[in-house]
């Protein structure tokens, strides 16, 4: 393989090779919000998670690899669970924060201070915990495969 590449070379050329052979993790492909086949297309039309009005319109299909998004009718029914868990993980881990940054007491209100602060988070969040619950669910059943270029998108889609 060496001989393929040209003896000068710069930095950012040996990079870029670096990180095209290199797969893109699942956990970044899970907070990015990208096709669980390829970890590469994008699971939703818009890439922000604050545009209201359309932040949950999914593609019909994934434009790198063909993979369906949605593989069949009520398919993330069940992103609420995972999307309660998310939640629930978040709050505690703000717990766990706030007891060893500022520490908690029942004799002032610190308690709550960590109540309202968490309810402003987790309202703000969402709508990204929302779509990171359909990434998560989407890879639960459909698997990473380094060759999608090769299998062709009809053996998926039926």
């Amino acid at each position: 393989m060496r001989h393929l590449i040209p003896a000068k070379i710069d930095k950012k050329t040996k990079m870029n090779i670096k990180r095209v052979e290199k797969d893109p993790g699942y956990l970044w492909g899970i907070f990015n919000h990208k096709c669980s086949r390829c970890r590469t297309g994008n699971m939703f039309q818009d890439k922000s998670s604050y545009k209201l009005k359309s932040f949950m319109k999914m593609n019909e299909s994934c434009p790198c690899c063909g993979q369906r998004m949605e593989i069949e009718t009520g398919f993330y029914y069940g992103t609420g669970y995972v999307s309660y868990a998310i939640t629930v993980a978040f709050s505690v881990s703000t717990f766990v924060a706030w007891y060893i940054i500022i520490g908690m007491s029942l004799n002032d209100s610190r308690v709550f201070w960590w109540m309202g602060t968490n309810a402003v988070l987790m309202i703000l969040l969402q709508p990204w915990f929302m779509r990171l619950s359909r990434a998560i669910w989407l890879s639960f059943f459909v698997k990473y495969n380094p060759d999608w270029r090769s299998e062709s998108s009809d053996k998926i889609n039926n």
